[in-house]
Order: structure tokens, then C-alpha cells, then sequence
């Protein structure tokens, strides 16, 4: 079945409303073992009480609105409640934001192709995404991963990638939900910002010929990449201009002007970072673009206030203003106010 042109319309405002105003995407979509593993690291107990209680602390944040327009869950947060029992689903909608839903089920080793990953989850989906529509969320996100290193990536895994992200955003938008679609070129490695340009652009081409391909209408989905980056090993670490002028010219040689928007992954760049680099893109060519250029961090959102709660109910206050203030040096780099002063002073 065809997007029906009822369902159009309405996924062209959700698409819009996700990165209008300026703001930008919470993705607290990380699966129970990714959670465990960081709150391991805190020295927080890997219970389900405590991804609970953290993901309270999150969506109960004041005013994290004002920066945020939507917030991509996980299979567990989308079915749980405040300690009062009030749903989390329900408290974000409240708070002017829109639920997402992560719906993909993990990259696996790709069968003949060493090193590669594909991301799985297409069997069943169709139900899944009607059940999620059923619960309240208005966008999904399937992430596919590509790895840069020697001979890698083949046309092999791009492809089959590209495929699956273009057959989850068709079954998403029959169903009323507008996919975002995450291809990350990952940053382990050692390659150059030059090399990451090539995969990132080839990837990008790859993606949006398979979208046309499974009819997806491109007024209705979000793209979330990676940014075009030297690889965390590479000896020359390039400059925030620089990134952003070779993330830019990348997304106009790969993306149409349909989209409506841009939601970078963090992908492990350090939060300061990442907000520089978006200051940067919107401080240069903002006026000039088709598509709106936003945010859906994790990690570059929530870690300082993970670090600052460490599991207990006396540091959430604390926990929560940090939070809110790295939601708001994002909308800032979004305005392209950006700027380093930010971190002391505005917490």
C-alpha cells in the first residue's frame, strides 16, 4: 500500500514541527545493554528501576521543551511511567514535544562481508509500527551503520543498508509515522576527513536512490547522518570551519531539496564539539540552504547530566539543569549564537 495522500499531509506538518523553531531531537533511544553499559561506567546498578528513574529524570525535565521538538524512545521507555504513574508518553506530549520510536532491532555481522554490519528488524515491523502509532509516537528511527577501513565499506553492505532503511521508511509512512533515516558513517578509524566525505556522499546518493525507488515521499521523512569527520585515530584532527564547510558541500552534493530537514548524530564527538561544529554549518551557509540543519544527539545531550545524577534522586535537580542547558547550547548552534562562553555561564 502507497503513502495515501490523507496520510501525506500529515506527515509533511510532523516532519516540519521536528525541526521548526530552531530546536532539535533528544534520541534516549539506547537499547538496555547500551544503557547498562553507560551506567556501568557511572557506577549506577544495570536495573530496570534505574533506566526508569533516568529516563524520568529526562522527560520531567522543566522546560526542555523550549529546545527540544521531539524525543526518540526505546521499546521499554515507550511503555513506561513516572514513579506516580503517570505515562511517560503522555508527560512528553504535555510538554509540547513529539514521541518517537526507535524500531530497528541492532546491526549484525554481515553474512560474507568481514567487518560490515547490517541493521535487522524489517520482519514484523508493520505491526510493530501501528502498535507504537496506537501508543502515541508520530516518528520512528532505523539506524544503519557503515564502517570506514581498508577495502571497507563494499557496495555489498551500503546497498543491502540503503535497502532496509528505504523498506522501514515506506512501511513508516503507510502507517502515519515519518521515518527518520539514519545511514552513520562511522568515526572508529583511522581515515581522513576526506575519505569520510567520499564514503559519507556515496552513502547518502545510495539512500535516496533506494527511497525514490520504495516511492518514500521525501517531504515527509527527517535524514539523521554523521557528519563528515576525520576518524577518531586519524593523526590530523581537523578544524570546526573546516568540518563544517566538508559536511555542508557533502549534504548539497547528496541530499534533495525535498527534505526537510537535517538532524546530525553525535556519534561520539564530545558535546562542546558537536554543538561547535552545528554552530559553524548554520553560522555559514544557513540563508543558503534547502533543508533545515538540526540536532538528534544522544550521548552529546545526556552525558553530563548522567555523570551528575549517578543514580541518585538528590542530584536530579542538578542532573536535570544540565540537561536543560545542553538542549540550549544546541538551539543556540542551531541560530548559529553558538559559542564557547556558553559552557560557564549558562548553566
Amino acid at each position: 500500500m502507497e503513502v495515501s495522500e490523507l496520510n501525506l499531509p500529515e506527515l509533511i506538518a510532523t516532519a516540519g514541527a521536528m525541526v521548526a523553531g530552531d530546536k532539535g531531537l533528544l534520541a534516549m533511544d539506547e537499547s538496555t545493554a547500551t544503557c547498562n553499559k553507560r551506567f556501568e561506567k557511572a557506577g549506577i546498578p544495570q536495573t530496570e528501576e534505574a533506566r526508569r528513574s533516568y529516563r524520568e529524570l529526562i522527560v520531567t525535565t522543566p522546560g526542555l521543551g523550549e529546545f527540544i521538538s521531539g524525543v526518540i524512545l526505546y521499546d521499554e521507555t515507550i511503555r513506561q511511567s513516572r514513579k506516580d504513574g503517570t505515562p511517560f508518553v503522555k508527560i512528553i506530549i504535555d510538554a509540547g514535544i513529539i514521541p518517537g520510536i526507535k524500531v530497528d532491532t541492532g546491526a549484525k555481522e554481515m553474512a560474507g562481508h568481514p567487518g560490515e554490519k547490517i541493521t535487522e528488524g524489517l520482519d514484523g515491523l508493520r505491526g510493530r509500527l501501528r502498535e507504537y502509532f496506537q501508543m502515541g509516537a508520530r516518528f520512528a528511527k532505523w539506524r544503519a551503520v557503515i564502517a570506514v577501513s581498508v577495502g571497507i565499506p563494499s557496495r555489498g553492505c551500503i546497498e543491502a543498508n540503503a535497502q532496509a532503511l528505504a523498506r522501514y521508511a515506506a512501511l513508516c509512512q503507510e502507517t502515519g509515522l515519518v521515518p527518520v533515516v539514519e545511514p552513520e558513517v562511522l568515526m572508529d578509524g583511522e581515515h581522513t576527513l576526506e575519505r569520510c566525505g567520499e564514503v559519507t556522499e556515496e552513502v547518502l546518493r545510495t539512500v535516496f536512490i533506494q527511497l525514490y525507488t520504495q516511492r518514500v515521499r521525501l517531504e515527509g521523512i527527517i535524514l539523521k547522518p554523521n557528519m563528515v569527520l576525520p576518524g577518531l585515530t586519524c593523526p590530523r584532527q581537523e578544524a570546526v570551519d573546516k568540518v563544517a564547510d566538508a559536511t555542508v558541500r557533502c549534504l548539497l552534493r547528496a541530499v534533495p531539496a525535498a527534505v526537510p530537514g537535517i538532524a546530525f548524530l553525535s556519534g561520539g564527538q564530545s558535546a562542546e564539539l558537536a554543538s561547535a561544529r552545528l554552530n559553524a554549518m548554520n553560522v555559514g551557509f544557513k540563508s543558503r540552504l534547502p533543508w533545515a540543519l538540526a540536532f538528534s544527539f544522544a550521548r552529546a545531550i545526556q552525558q553530563p547530566a548522567l555523570e551528575i545524577w549517578q543514580g541518585q534522586d538528590a542530584n536530579v535537580p542538578a542532573a536535570q539543569r544540565a540537561l536543560y542547558h545542553r538542549a540550549g547550547c544546541n538551539r543556540a548552534a542551531r541560530r548559529g549564537e553558538y559559542n564557547a562562553a556558553m559552557e560557564k555561564t549558562w548553566a
